[in-house]
């Protein structure tokens, strides 16, 4: 029998002995089981684990999957998975087998998801439900692909939710122009706030940036890597996509704003970061401005939003914004050709101009 009790302590501990891919034998044990039943049951579920047999727990194959998919993705990334596996996947799914679980179990889940409510006491956003669902499709897609489990029951339920639903604010530049006012005042929030708007980048981009990474006579900044803040320490991480890593060209008076504030500087490094702003402080304060400005309130992120809508009304083309703010896919700037529904209208006249001079031979 592989399942003993220790004389000791009088818990008991388990031996698993499996052969793995290359035929090697293997033995684990494990200690510290309070009956034996509880042994036995970690003893077959381990094993199961080894040899790939999907009548395994679905929390034990979530073993599996973070063996397979963490050291693949950035921290944040996967403590971002982890939490939803976590917060909304385990608690209905955890002791299902993952072979047992249907189409109707995922819509029975979806369900009580779409009917619940948040620690506010709100519904979940469509974006939300939308992202829970990928994780759970992600899953299974790992275990039919690489596992041999013989359907995916997340991708034949269907999805809820939608990529995309939550509202996209912006400001324009007159609304800008009255918050920056008022902003001024503030200069651990002005100068963050005056890039994010002039050069659309990220938050996580702006926070990374270090002094290095300015060149006031090219005009330029460079955008190499992504602050975050995982747990209550910095990291900082490769950008979010290829395409992020870019180099942005920056106005003259942006130059001049940014002089300025190296010039209130003291005593820095080159590879000092140049903002030691954190996220919460620059959304409380970016609302308490908007108030006092008489402005709508928006979100840190919205000012990358409000960059892009800008970049429209000037009239540049979907790949020149692209390549400025560092979307991957063409497809994520055509998001925003809806802020600006005037565009329609301009579009028609000119078309009708052409028309005019086309039927004028």
């Amino acid at each position: 029998m592989s399942v003993h009790k220790d004389k000791q302590s009088g818990k008991w501990y388990a031996h698993a002995c499996y052969q793995d891919g290359r035929g090697n034998q293997m033995r684990k044990m494990k200690r510290g089981f309070n009956t034996k039943k509880e042994a036995l049951a970690w003893e077959r579920e381990y094993l199961l684990q080894r040899t790939d047999d999907l009548t395994m727990s679905f929390e034990n194959f979530l073993v599996l999957y973070a063996e397979d998919r963490r050291p693949r993705l950035k921290l944040n990334t996967w403590l971002s998975k982890e939490y939803i596996i976590n917060a909304k996947l385990l608690p209905f799914f955890g002791k299902m087998a993952m072979n047992e679980i249907e189409a109707k179990d995922i819509i029975r889940w979806q369900n009580s998801l779409i009917n619940g409510h948040d620690k506010n006491g709100k519904p979940y956003s469509q974006t939300y439900l939308k992202t829970i669902h990928n994780q759970l499709t992600a899953i299974f897609t790992h275990a039919y692909k690489f596992y041999g489990l013989k359907t995916n029951p997340a991708s034949k339920a269907g999805s809820m939710g939608k990529k995309n639903a939550d509202e996209m604010r912006f400001w324009t530049r007159e609304e800008y122009s009255k918050f920056a006012e008022i902003a001024m005042q503030n200069q651990r929030l002005y100068y963050p706030v005056e890039i994010l708007y002039w050069c659309g980048l990220r938050l996580g981009e702006m926070l990374a940036l270090t002094f290095a990474d300015v060149d006031l006579d090219k005009k330029t900044l460079r955008v190499n890597k992504s602050y975050q803040s995982i747990k209550g320490q910095v990291v900082i991480t490769e950008p979010k996509t290829p395409k992020s890593r870019r180099t942005v060209t920056i106005p003259d008076f942006l130059c001049s704003s940014i002089q300025d504030y190296i010039a209130l500087q003291y005593a820095f490094k080159p590879s000092d970061r140049m903002f030691g702003v954190s996220k919460s402080y620059l959304a409380y304060h970016l609302k308490k401005c908007a108030d006092v400005a008489g402005v709508e309130r928006i979100r840190v992120h919205d000012l990358r939003h409000s960059h892009v809508s800008l970049l429209i009304e000037l009239g540049f083309s979907a790949l020149a914004i692209a390549e400025r703010v560092g979307h991957e896919s063409i497809e994520v700037t055509y998001r925003y050709a809806h802020l600006f529904p005037t565009k329609q209208t301009e579009i028609a006249i000119s078309l009708d101009r052409e028309g005019e001079l086309c039927h004028a031979f």
